[in-house]
């Protein structure tokens, strides 16, 4: 899991480049508020990053905490895909190889398709994915925020294709 650390370091640095630029006499002008939002975001996904790689891993060395792993493999992906759908791609391949049981979770699918409809920007699918998946397991407050997160991608960011 050095490579979620790696990120989250990558993440801390980019929220320091923002802060950084927000505090000369331009960025003081023209909405620096902004910056500190985004520098705030970053931080947060790298304490995510972090704090997953972290327990994940220590939950599959624990006979008692294996089962537990899929959830923070689940938010670890969520997070992911708040920064984009090939880092999601990447992260569950890699969750896959340490917990194969990881691959036939309803967590793991969902990711899955969320990453489709994302990718196919198809607004009505990604929805309809979460609605369904939030019918059998609720989904809490945070699952929530980081999924309409994600969901604002697609409308933020139109297929150049």
């Amino acid at each position: 899991m050095a490579d979620n650390e790696q990120k989250a370091l990558q993440l801390v640095a980019e929220a320091e480049r923002k802060l950084s630029s927000s505090k000369g006499f331009f960025g003081a002008l023209f909405g620096s508020s902004s910056k500190v939002e985004e520098a705030v975001e970053c931080y947060q996904r790298a304490a995510n990053m972090f704090k997953m790689a972290k327990v994940a891993s220590a939950s599959l060395e624990s006979s008692l905490l294996k089962y537990s792993a899929k959830e923070y493999f689940f938010r670890a992906a969520l997070c992911h895909l708040c920064v984009d759908s090939l880092n999601a791609q990447h992260a569950i391949e890699r969750y896959q190889e340490q917990y194969p049981a990881f691959q036939d979770a309803r967590e793991y699918k969902l990711v899955k398709t969320l990453i489709e409809h994302l990718e196919d920007q198809n607004l009505e699918g990604y929805t309809e994915a979460v609605k369904e998946y939030d019918s059998i397991s609720r989904l809490d407050q945070w699952y929530t925020t980081v999924l309409l997160r994600i969901k604002k991608q697609i409308n933020d960011n139109p297929d150049l294709r």
